[in-house]
C-alpha cells in the first residue's frame, strides 16, 4: 500500500518560508497563471497607500492597509500560496477553477487582513481558501441545475464510485493508468474520495495541518476530524488496491 504522503501535491510540497529565488522558480514553473497574478496582487498592495486608481486599495471596503500592513500582508500570506493551491486544486478538481478559488482566497484575505488576530496564517488562509470553493461550487452547482438537473443529482451521490468506475471500466481505463506515473494513480484515487474525506486528507497529509487546525479550517470539531482522516486513509486504501488490481489485470 503506497503512502498518499510520498508523492508531492497538486503544485509543489508545501514551502514554508522559501528564498526569493527558489520562490521565484516555484512559483513561475507549478502555478502559472495564478501566482503571476497574486504576485501581482501583493505588488500592488505592497505600495504605499494612496496609490493610483484600480490598486489593491480597491480591494479594501474600509479604509486601505499602510505600507507596514500591506508589508506584513504580503510575509504572511504569500508563503502559503502553494498550500492554498493545493487545497483548492483537490477540492475543485479543476484546475481552471482552482486557479480562481485561490486569486478569490487572497482578495478576501487582504479585505479581512485588519481582522486577524495572529495565529496560523496557514489555517487562517485555508478556511478563506475553502469558504472560495464553497462559493464556486454552489455557483457551479446553479449552472447545473439550469442546463442538466440530473447532472447534479448524480454529483452529489455515489461520485466514488461513479469515477472509479471510469478508472477500472469503460473503454480501457487500466491501459491509462498503466500509462501514468504512480504518483499520477495516486492524485487519481484522492479525486476519488467524497469531499470531506478529500478535505482533512490532503489538509492533514499535503498541506500539513495539525488535527486543530484542520478543525478551524473545516469548521468541525477535532473529534470529527480524527474519525473523518481515519475514514478517508480507509477508503483511499480500498480505492487504492481496487485501481491497482484493475491495472495489474492487463500487464
Amino acid at each position: 500500500m503506497i503512502s498518499i504522503a510520498a508523492f508531492p501535491p497538486a503544485c509543489a510540497r508545501p514551502c514554508r518560508g522559501p528564498s526569493a529565488g527558489g520562490r521565484r522558480g516555484v512559483l513561475g514553473g507549478v502555478f502559472g497563471a495564478v501566482a503571476e497574478a497574486v504576485r501581482a496582487f501583493f505588488a500592488v498592495a505592497a505600495a504605499p497607500a494612496g496609490g493610483a486608481a484600480g490598486s489593491a486599495e480597491d480591494a479594501q471596503p474600509g479604509r486601505p492597509l499602510t505600507a507596514l500592513e500591506a508589508a506584513h500582508f504580503r510575509a504572511s500570506m504569500l508563503p502559503h500560496l502553494d498550500a492554498a493551491y493545493t487545497l483548492a486544486r483537490y477540492l475543485t478538481r479543476d484546475a481552471d477553477a482552482a486557479q480562481d478559488v485561490v486569486q478569490d482566497a487572497y482578495l478576501r484575505a487582504y479585505r479581512a487582513f485588519a481582522d486577524f488576530k495572529g495565529g496560523s496564517a496557514r489555517a487562517w488562509l485555508l478556511a478563506i481558501v475553502r469558504n472560495c470553493h464553497l462559493t464556486w461550487r454552489d455557483h457551479r452547482r446553479r449552472e447545473m441545475l439550469r442546463h442538466a438537473p440530473v447532472a447534479v443529482a448524480a454529483e452529489d451521490g455515489g461520485e466514488a464510485e461513479d469515477a472509479l468506475d471510469l478508472l477500472v471500466d469503460g473503454e480501457t481505463p487500466e491501459t491509462i493508468l498503466l500509462r501514468r506515473s504512480q504518483a499520477d494513480r495516486v492524485r487519481g484515487v484522492l479525486e476519488l474520495l467524497p469531499e470531506p474525506l478529500r478535505e482533512v486528507l490532503v489538509l492533514r497529509e499535503l498541506d500539513e495541518l495539525s488535527y486543530r487546525e484542520i478543525s478551524d479550517v473545516a469548521g468541525v470539531p477535532v473529534g470529527t476530524v480524527m474519525s473523518r482522516l481515519s475514514r478517508a486513509r480507509r477508503h483511499f486504501a480500498d480505492l487504492w488496491e481496487r485501481v491497482a488490481a484493475g491495472a495489474e489485470a492487463v500487464r
